[in-house]
């Protein structure tokens, strides 16, 4: 099972998340979601656990437990929603020049 962990200190490093779970079972992976520019913990991350009864004890006893001070969410983890390309605030510049805006 996947699990999703939320509102993390940004202190927690991926073996301190690991650490967590493994009080509850066997541990796959577990990983602190990082900013890609700053290389910052982004305050979430993923643990997967291979058996489905250890994950959901794990769940039930660690969602809204605190660590380093924060309340922490933990809940199975949902699978990515496809992102569309239309729409939204994008803008494109593609064929412009600054003489088409004056």
């Amino acid at each position: 099972m996947n699990i999703y962990v939320s509102n993390l200190s940004f202190n927690v490093v991926d073996e301190d998340l690991k650490a967590f779970f493994e009080e509850y079972g066997e541990v796959s992976s577990a990983r602190v979601i990082t900013d890609k520019f700053t290389g910052r913990s982004r305050g979430f991350g993923f643990v997967e656990m291979p058996n489905n009864d250890e994950a959901n004890k794990a769940i039930a006893e660690l969602d809204k437990g605190v660590v380093e001070g924060r309340p922490i969410t933990v809940t199975e983890a949902k699978p990515r929603e496809e992102r569309s390309n239309g729409g939204g605030n994008r803008r494109s510049f593609a064929g412009s020049s600054r003489g088409d805006r004056y």
